[in-house]
């Protein structure tokens, strides 16, 4: 799933993301499975819902692929920028893309001051990288050299279309979920047998299902995304040569967001499985069970990985 640049391969990632898919596509099966075992013992009107909530989900999956680049960049209120308008920011990008022997991507500047940057688009070739202008105005050039190079490993792992397929089957059973619940609430749910007993919650049914299936999807895929940021943070370090200016970077961002209002991050929250480090996170001492449902590692993982690349680099 990477592309032909010069980021270093990462075998721990190729093996994650193939168990990961793995345990999605067995969840997936075992799913079919019970829908397919629930809707044959009652009326096939129900799999209508079944099948409205595959339609729906394939389309939302399909569009988020294709137009993930548009969606996000309106999020963030983010403009196209031309080498004349950001030398210095074209500048950077065009030394990592050389480094890495890759198209060089759209780029775009948020102007919120939020210190922030991410990278979207299917490949390479519909790829945007957006910067704050809070990250501009805090970062020196080899920081922010170590945080563009984070972010277009993500391109070259194409981790948007990866997510996209992981996350397939976690929208098919949310939209069951809310389908289910609403043809309960509207009295659709249940079927009577010949002797006209008590009917059979069928949508309750599925509705018990898929929220087991979302639940079980929905911390398979945050596992992935934890790792796919530090294998980012890997890459980027291995390519610039420089992991002490990307945890530099990365210690400047977080103490940073820690000052910014809460309301003003909530606001910038629903990017934050794109950000560099997320607008909203646990905080210090956070728990294990909160760090499962987090999209992003843990600070000092982060921070003690790339100090141990700094030794490996400096034996050599």
């Amino acid at each position: 799933m990477v592309a032909r640049t010069r980021y270093a391969p990462d075998r721990g990632l190729t093996a994650r993301m193939t168990a990961t898919m793995f345990l999605l596509g067995l969840v997936f099966v075992a799913f079919v499975a019970a829908i397919i075992l629930i809707l044959s013992a009652v009326n096939a009107s129900s799999g209508v819902i079944v099948l409205a909530a595959i339609v729906l989900g394939g389309g939302l999956a399909i569009g988020s692929l294709f137009y993930s680049d548009k969606i996000a960049l309106s999020s963030a209120g983010a403009v196209e920028v031309t080498p004349q308008q950001a030398p210095n920011l074209h500048g950077v990008v065009d030394r990592i893309c050389a480094l890495a022997d890759m198209p060089k991507p759209r780029i775009a500047i948020s102007p919120t001051d939020l210190p922030n940057a991410f990278a979207t688009g299917r490949n390479t070739e519909h790829a945007v990288l957006c910067v704050t202008q809070g990250l501009l105005r805090r970062l020196d050039r080899e920081e922010l050299e170590g945080v563009i190079a984070h972010e277009l490993s993500h391109v070259a792992h194409k981790d948007v279309m990866v997510m996209t397929i992981a996350s397939f089957l976690a929208i098919i059973a949310g939209l069951l979920i809310r389908f289910s619940f609403y043809g309960e609430l509207f009295g659709g749910g249940g079927r009577r047998d010949s002797n006209n007993q008590s009917a059979l919650p069928v949508l309750l049914i599925i509705m018990a299902v898929s929220i087991v299936v979302y639940a079980i999807s929905f911390l398979l895929i945050r596992l992935l995304s934890r790792y796919r940021e530090l294998s980012a943070d890997r890459s980027g370090a291995l390519l610039t040569g420089q992991p002490s200016a990307l945890a530099s970077a990365l210690q400047k961002v977080s103490d940073r967001i820690a000052l910014i209002p809460t309301k003003d991050l909530r606001e910038a929250q629903p990017l934050n499985a794109f950000f560099f480090v997320p607008a909203l996170s646990a905080r210090e001492g956070q728990t294990k069970i909160a760090e499962l449902f987090s999209t992003h590692p843990p600070l000092d993982k982060r921070l003690a990985q790339l100090a141990k690349i700094s030794q490996q680099l400096s034996r050599q």
